[in-house]
Order: C-alpha cells, then structure tokens, then sequence
C-alpha cells in the first residue's frame, strides 16, 4: 500500500492547492464529489480488475483479451501510451514539486531559486539509484515515507481545524462567501461537477494498485488458494488506501478554504501549491514546518517509485512478447536507465514547470481509469452480470464525459500523451520489423503420430514438401507432389512428407508450437499452428535435425506477386514471400552451413 500510496498520498502536498483555485470557496464540496467518485466509482472497478487479473495484468490486459488479433495489439500500445504518460509524468511532475518545495522553505539557501531543472534531474537521478540498487529497498524507503508522511499531515489538519473551530467568524465568512457566489445547493452541486476534472489528479495510484498485484503473498496451499488470498489483500489494499486519502483530502480541503486567504493560492502566493505547508509553518512554526516540507519533499521525490513499479511492470510484460522490443527490455536495470533518460528529457522539456504538466497528468490518469471501467462494464456484460453491468456503466459514463471535458479543457494533455504514443508506436513497429527473422518460438512438440513419421525416415534425408492448408483436395496434394518430382528432382519413392502451416493470430510475435501427424487422401503431413509461416517452418525443421539427427530439406514453389508487397504480407500476415523469408530464418538461427536445413524453390 505504501509503495503505491507514494504516488497516492503524495497529491496531499499540493491537491488541496489545486482544489482551492479550481472551486474557490466550493473546494470542500467539489472534493467530496472527488471522494464520491473514488469511493463509489473508481475503487468498485478496481477491485473487479484485481479479481479478473490476479497476475498484476491490470485493466490493459482484460481490454487485451476483448479485443483479438492486431486491433487488439495496436489499442494495448495506445494505452500503454497513456499509461507513459501517467507514470513518467508523475516521475516529473512530483520530482519538480518536490524541488519548488524544498526551494519555498523560508531556510532554503538563495542559491536555490532559478535552479529548479537542475534539483529535480538530481531527484530522478536519486530515484534511478534506488531501482538500481533494488526492488526490497525501493519498498522499504517507501513504507517509512508514507508513514512519516501521513502522521505529520494528521498532525497539521488536526491543529488546522482546531483553528477553525476557535475562530467561529472565519466560518461564517466563508459560509457567507459560498452562498453569495453560488446561491442554492442545486447550483454549487453542479459547478463542483464542472470543476470535478481539474481535481482528477486525485484519483492517480489505482492502476499501479493491481500492477503491484504480485507482490502481495497469497494465502499457502494450491495455486488456486495463493491467488485467493492475493486477491482478498489487493482489495485491502485498495479499500485502505482509498478510505485514508479521502478523510484527508476531505478534511484538508475544509482547513484550507477556511483558513487561507484567496490571494495566497495564486501565482506568487505563499501557498500556491503548498496549501497544507503554508499552515504547518502558520500554526506549528518554522521547525515543524520544515519538518513537514522534508516529508512532503522525500515524498514528492518517491512518488515516482510508484510509476517506475507500474512502468517495469508493464513494459516487459506485453512489448517483448509481441516482438516490439528487443530481449533486453525484460529485465530490471536496463529498463531503469531508459524510463530515466526520458523523464530527464521531459525534465528539460518543460522545465521542471509543475502547472505545465498538469494536464498531461490528468490526461493520462483518467484515460487509464476509463480504460478500465470499459473493461470491467464489458466484463460483467459478458457475464450476463446485469446489476454489475449498469452500474458499471454509469461509472464509465461519468469517468468519459470527465476525461473528455479535461481533454476539450486541457488539449495539451492529450497532445503530450499523443507523442509517448507515437514514440511507442514508432519503436514498437521498429522493433518489430527488425526482429521479423528471428526464430520465434517458445517451444516445439511432436505428437505420436508426427514422431511415427520422422521416424520412419532412418537413413539419408527428411524431405519436407510445404503445402497450403487451404487446398485439400487429393488433385491439390497430387500436384504439389508432381510439380515437386519435376522442379526438385525428386521421386515419389523418397517418401516425402507434407508440412502445413495454419496461422492463428499473426499479430503474436512467439508461440509455442504442436506438430500433429495426419495422414489425407494417402499422403502423410505435418499440421501445425503457427503466428507466421516461415519462421514456424524453420523452427520445425531445426527441431526436427535435433531430434533425429538427418538434415531435412523443404521444397516450396515460388510466390506470385511483387516482392515488396510479399514482405509486407509476411510481416502483417505471416504468410507472403514464405521460401526466401524461411531461409533467412534459417540463416539468422543456425551460423554453421553445415547444420543448415535445406530450402528449395523451384
């Protein structure tokens, strides 16, 4: 909880801000409709994605099971696009908050002000060590600032609203404020709706909530029973989190409307993004103050732990698997060094500037929030789960009409979040086409009947005649056989065997194969299925050289068509210009000449 509650919490240090200049004097009330829509809306989806994706897949990957094939492919890496967005921004955006904090502190040395780019690449600097360093230490920091954290902001919200009852006048000024600007309840009800997406970085922390998923231990016994437990703490783990920061947020939102004037809210003032500091140096004096800024600090700093968790999580869970990445991408450090050098770039970009990347915050918290409403009401509509489906559905209703108010309001969040996406999207096809001959495969199995037939091949070569599975008929295989007897040289007394490929799903980059032996209209075949032709042709026939120790040899007839338009094929389709790609394979998996199957084309 802690080391998603350091993005969580963290908004402490300047949310209340925020909801002072977004409402003014309706602060409290919009912040409870903050807290109506986290308790009722964005905690109730996210306890169902924790049940559906127990392995820490998040909403991403039940959108992924939704939508098959390349559409499917494409919409994950759009939202894992905003999903950047959200985690590297929070890096950014909470390192530059740390860093106007540390410098507004009345004890900051003058050498500090107009340094502020240069302190928050110190902070992602110190960040990036930790992740080095390792996981267990990234996690014991963050309990031990959450901790502190939280107790010094009950410490203050207490004393603040202490004050508020021992100054009855202030009260009545604001209560007088509220219905002169707002007049009925009706009205201050709908212009907190209205301002409702400006405050929405409130609801940031959830999706790394079920990311985090599998580090929470389960209860011992079977598989079944371990993630039964690790789901029942995943929803303690959000209920928790979601139950103390709305009392915070709440209770803050009162102590500081009441008790700070306007003026010190904007541009300049003294609580412009520090509300909650602004009155632990008022009421608890320059040493408590202090002592509060160095927690809001640490963990302003460390709230990009959350992010860099969710991104390491993330990344290597869905690139590399589709072949949008290279190897390297699944492991810890690389990744750690990467997610670094680009949020020093956003760093520079803007400047360590707070307010400019607000937008693209927000933008990228709700898109994964919707996201994952659309996934869980999708989910229960499946399920034929009607009470769950409607009342899933108002909540996607009502996070979509937010995002895209914050979108029409804010159109530099979205235009942020359009460049991780095409930078993603760039890499990813990049990556993609670079590792397209690679062999790609995550393992290969022969049943009896596909062993009965190597087998039988004791001595000389295994010759392997590629067929389309399209084409069944006796006269297709008939032939295919002939053409091969007089293009190749071969005879019907070698015994050749048939090899089919049926692709599946070609937007998998690797899969684990099965070999079926059949035999139709008296001829004997090799049937597998595969994401592409040309590299499950080659896995096939390495494998089979290891197992039986003959060098097989396939023969294909060359492909109709321009070559260009071939290759396109094989890298959207998996099938095209199948004999030049199948050696190309072949060329890329086995070094040695020697060792290389053969490939003919006639």
């Amino acid at each position: 909880m802690c080391l998603t509650g350091v993005d969580y919490f963290s908004t402490l240090g300047y949310q209340p801000a925020i909801a002072a200049v977004a409402a003014g004097v309706l602060s409290p009330i919009a912040t409870i409709v903050l807290v109506l829509v986290t308790l009722l809306g964005a905690l109730p989806v996210y306890r169902r994605v924790a049940e559906e994706s127990p392995n820490g897949e998040g909403s991403i990957a039940m959108l992924e099971r939704l939508l098959p094939r390349w559409s499917g492919k494409i919409f994950v890496l759009v939202l894992l696009g905003f999903a950047a967005t959200s985690f590297l921004i929070t890096m950014t955006l909470s390192a530059a908050d740390a860093s106007a904090h540390l410098i507004e502190n009345p004890f900051a040395p003058g050498w500090m002000h107009g340094q502020e780019v240069l302190i928050t690449l110190i902070f992602l600097g110190l960040l990036s060590v930790v992740f080095l360093r390792g996981f267990r230490e990234a996690v014991g920091i963050a309990v031990a600032l959450v901790a502190v954290f939280l107790l010094l902001n009950l410490v203050v919200i207490v004393v603040a609203l202490g004050q508020v009852i021992l100054q009855p006048p202030l009260v009545d000024d604001w209560w007088t404020a509220l219905n002169t600007q707002h007049g009925n309840p009706m009205l201050m009800v709908v212009v907190a709706l209205l301002v409702f997406p400006r405050l929405a970085l409130g609801l940031s922390g959830f999706e790394t909530g079920v990311v985090v998923m599998p580090l929470i231990k389960g209860h011992p016994g079977d598989e079944h029973a371990d993630l039964a437990g690790r789901i029942a703490g995943a929803k303690k783990l959000l209920t928790s989190a979601a139950l103390i920061m709305s009392g915070f947020l709440i209770t803050s939102s009162i102590a500081t409307t009441i008790l700070i004037p306007a003026a010190e809210f904007q541009e300049g003032g003294e609580a412009n993004g520090r509300a909650l500091a602004y009155l632990a140096h008022k009421y608890l004096g320059d040493g408590f103050g202090t002592a509060y800024d160095i927690s809001t600090i640490a963990i302003l700093w460390f709230a990009g732990a959350s992010a860099m968790t969710g991104l390491l999580n993330l990344v290597p869970r869905y690139l590399p698997r589709y072949g949008m990445a290279p190897d390297w991408a699944r492991a810890v450090r690389p990744l750690v060094i990467v997610f670094t050098a680009v949020a020093f770039l956003v760093t520079i970009a803007f400047q360590a500037d707070v307010e400019a990347q607000g937008g693209a915050y927000a933008t990228g918290v709700l898109v994964l929030i919707t996201s994952a409403s659309v996934a869980v009401t999708l989910s229960a509509h499946r399920r034929r789960q009607l009470l769950a489906t409607v009342g899933f559905g108002v909540v996607t209703i009502v996070l979509s009409l937010t995002t895209v108010i914050n979108v029409v309001e804010r159109p530099d969040g979205v235009q942020i979040a359009g460049l991780f996406i095409l930078g993603i999207l760039v890499v990813s096809v990049a990556s993609r086409f670079s590792r397209a001959f690679e062999l790609r495969t995550t393992g290969i199995r022969l049943d009896d009947e596909a062993l009965r037939f190597v087998a039988s091949i004791d001595d000389g070569d295994i010759l392997l005649i590629a067929h389309e599975p399209q084409r069944l008929t006796a006269g297709a295989y008939r032939r295919k056989l002939e053409h091969a007897c007089t293009v190749s040289h071969l005879m019907p007394a070698d015994n050749p065997l048939f090899i089919e490929v049926i692709v599946d799903d070609s937007s998998e980059f690797a899969t684990a194969l099965q070999v079926r032996g059949i035999t139709r209209h008296g001829y004997r075949i090799l049937e597998v299925h595969g994401s592409n032709v040309p590299t499950t042709i080659a896995a096939v026939m390495l494998h089979i050289r290891d197992i039986t120790g003959l060098m097989p040899h396939v023969y294909f007839r060359w492909t109709e068509g321009h070559p260009l338009t071939n290759l396109f094929k094989f890298l959207i389709t998996g099938e095209g210009e199948i004999a030049p790609v199948t050696r190309e394979v072949l060329r890329e998996a086995e070094p040695d000449v020697t060792r290389r199957p053969w490939v003919h084309v006639g």
